[in-house]
């Protein structure tokens, strides 16, 4: 793709969002419908402020998922604690409700801005971020090129690059550098995540390590979760999580194997998109077996044989359901997800061997023998009959997984490290607006 190729293609992505811009209530009005957006607060998603700007210096924050908010909460708090000023903006209601109660005091929270002109100008023109940090994979090219016309400094921290999104990103590579090149620095996780960003033409590119290793254990209702082990009692159980189409089927066979072999044996099932309860009650249903829904706060009596946490943003309560978690998007589904949230919550970890989205996590695990990757429905069925039935293996690799988790630590202050390069100097302007 050649450089006026680019231009012209960024050009046209301008002109289109503004022209789709004032046609998109009904889209948010179905997104608030399904619980995608907060209905009361969708004027923020056109960039409109819920507060006045704080006078002195700002950094703008943006997190899109829970585990990018719950991630980037000690950075917030690093530069809250130096007397800057901070905004967080996400992107999902459950990431909104998550960090409400966790953000500093003096931290504003709004919803991001929709990667549309008239919304991105909105929203800078009100806040003038003196820095701008976005976590993960959060390359929204309207933000990116306002931001870089307002001359403000972009940071990007916890930067990870699937294989997918890097070939398609080389695939348009001069599009790529395009944007890439606004960044100020990249934090990656990996030395391939690096790499990939270099290639793309980030400069310069520093490698932090995952800051999601550093973050506490999902939290959960204390109080909840005592209620449901009280009902689960001593039953043997496992957890499949972040399941996507296809793997549930796999999940109701497993149970189906299991079952005979052990007197209640539990499975407690959480899809990674919750919208689809109904059709996974239904598909379990057909296969009999009998169903409790976390959505419908139905409890688990001895009959039943799964569970369905079918809700959002309780990922940390249903991890202490078991004691074996296989961690989906990894047989019929591809990338893999996190598996530092099971190791962190003391959960023997089971996955498919499609997790190159999450390749050194599961690599420094894996060598540590603090997770196993199965090959198929069969391969899962012997691993998790196998540590259900021994102790003693399974605390062996929850012991391995937590001190991998201890080793892979230090992303934190690695990544403080670069942006107080970025926020010190704030310091000084904020002591001069203060002389003069």
């Amino acid at each position: 793709m050649s450089e006026l190729w680019a231009h012209v293609t960024l050009r046209t992505y301008r002109l289109v969002g503004a022209a789709i811009y004032p046609f998109m209530g009904p889209f948010l009005a179905i997104r608030a419908r399904n619980g995608k957006e907060d209905r009361s607060r969708r004027y923020e998603r056109y960039g409109y402020p819920s507060a006045d700007k704080p006078a002195g210096p700002l950094v703008w924050f943006h997190a899109a998922s829970v585990g990018e908010s719950m991630a980037v909460i000690p950075l917030i708090e690093r530069v809250d604690s130096l007397g800057i000023n901070t905004i967080m903006t996400t992107g999902t209601v459950t990431s909104a409700e998550i960090v409400a109660g966790r953000l500093p005091r003096r931290t504003f929270h709004q919803y991001v801005p929709l990667d549309l002109p008239p919304a991105v100008k909105r929203f800078i023109s009100h806040w003038k971020p003196d820095l701008a940090v976005f976590t993960e994979s959060e390359v929204w090219p309207m933000t990116v090129l306002e931001l870089n016309a307002w001359r403000i400094p972009q940071v990007l921290v916890n930067a990870r690059m699937s294989d997918r999104s890097f070939d398609r990103w080389r695939s348009a590579s001069k599009l790529a550098n395009a944007l890439f090149t606004n960044f100020s620095h990249v934090a990656a996780q990996s030395k391939v995540d690096a790499e990939r960003f270099q290639t793309l033409g980030a400069d310069p590119v520093s490698v932090s390590g995952n800051l999601k290793v550093d973050t506490e254990a999902l939290p959960c209702n204390e109080e909840e979760l005592a209620q449901l082990k009280i009902q689960i009692a001593r039953r043997p159980t496992w957890i499949a999580a972040s399941t996507h189409n296809g793997e549930e089927e796999i999940v109701a066979s497993v149970h189906k194997k299991l079952a005979p072999r052990m007197p209640g044996f539990l499975t407690v099932l959480v899809p990674r998109h919750p919208d689809r309860g109904d059709d996974i009650t239904s598909m379990l249903e057909r296969r009999g077996l009998r169903v409790a829904r976390r959505s419908s706060n139905q409890p688990i009596s001895e009959d039943i044989d799964v569970y369905l946490g079918d809700t959002i943003g309780e990922m940390g309560l249903f991890l202490r359901l078991g004691s074996v978690a296989f961690i989906g998007r990894s047989m019929t589904a591809t990338g893999g997800q996190n598996p530092l949230e099971p190791a962190q919550t003391g959960t023997a970890i089971l996955s498919g061997q499609h997790v190159h989205n999450f390749r050194e996590a599961y690599s420094n695990l894996v060598r540590a023998g603090g997770a196993r990757l199965v090959r198929d429905e069969g391969n899962l069925v012997a691993n998790l009959e196998f540590l259900l039935s021994n102790p003693a293996e399974r605390g062996k690799m929850v012991a391995a997984a937590s001190q991998t988790v201890r080793e892979m630590g230090g992303a934190l202050e690695r990544t403080v490290e670069v942006l107080d390069a970025y926020v010190f100097p704030l310091n000084v302007k904020r002591d001069l607006e203060g002389i003069f």
